[in-house]
């Protein structure tokens, strides 16, 4: 049977709570794998387990009763090794980046923030701020909404626009949010956002990075913005410097 990985930390980091249960249906009981002076947070793999919404709350429960602890080096939800060994193997050939990163994110929590464009506000703008477009719109409204041609290019010409500001208004968000923030990692591009980033926030200054997002929404009103957290800092436990011969961070899709 694979071993559920949740997080790790340091090998001095207290117990569970006894009435601590892992994923799974019934859920699995909590163990802990040491290796390399470090703890990591385990329980038996369930078979066929899939990002149910049960299953996720107990993942990020007990992310949240161990971080309570100290600090604990997240994993994301599904990562699997192949069992108790292979994980304390990993814990020995990282040791040192582990206790880097346990260190570096200590206090810290994540926020994500997806970013799309309102599509009425966003049209407005473009047409506002580009007079070849208002003029070509007008020659077609004159003319009884123009030809087909007139009427594709027209199109054309509107969706290249919405892309350019896709691409600015990408770049803004990050670099709004960026000085409230320690660190920032790119989430995965996906269809439906224009951004999709992560920030590093000490978790004594979430006010402020809320405060700051709240800031651009408030001067970007063609911007939709979605925030996430304060969340386990996922995006900030990096890889090894080093391909292990069996690794904990094997994951499967999770759905959101």
């Amino acid at each position: 049977m694979s071993t559920y990985v949740y997080g790790i930390a340091a090998g001095s980091h207290p117990s569970l709570p006894e009435e601590l249960a892992g994923v799974g249906d019934p859920p699995r009981p909590l163990r802990t794998v040491t290796g390399g002076g470090l703890t990591a947070i385990v329980s038996d793999a369930p078979e066929g387990l899939r990002p149910k919404r049960r299953d996720l709350l107990a993942h990020q429960t007990v992310l949240g009763e161990a971080g309570a602890g100290g600090s604990v080096l997240p994993m994301r939800f599904g990562s699997l090794a192949p069992d108790d060994d292979a994980v304390a193997q990993v814990l020995d050939e990282r040791a040192d980046h582990y206790r880097e990163r346990l260190t570096a994110l200590d206090g810290r929590v994540e926020y994500n923030v997806k970013a799309s464009h309102d599509e009425e506000a966003v049209l407005h703008r473009v047409m506002s701020e580009n007079p070849d477009l208002r003029a070509l719109a007008e020659s077609n409204r004159r003319s009884g909404g123009g030809s087909y041609e007139d009427k594709l290019r027209l199109g054309e010409m509107v969706a290249q626009a919405v892309q350019r500001l896709e691409a600015t208004d990408a770049g803004e968000v990050r670099r709004q949010l960026e000085p409230a923030a320690e660190a920032v990692s790119p989430g995965p591009e996906s269809t439906g956002w224009l951004a999709n980033v992560s920030f590093l926030v000490p978790r004594d200054a979430s006010a402020r990075f809320v405060e700051a997002v709240e800031e651009v929404r408030k001067n970007n009103p063609h911007l939709e913005l979605r925030v996430n957290g304060p969340l386990p800092p996922y995006s900030f436990v990096e890889p090894g410097p080093a391909e292990p011969a069996a690794t904990p961070t094997g994951t499967v899709a999770a759905e959101e």
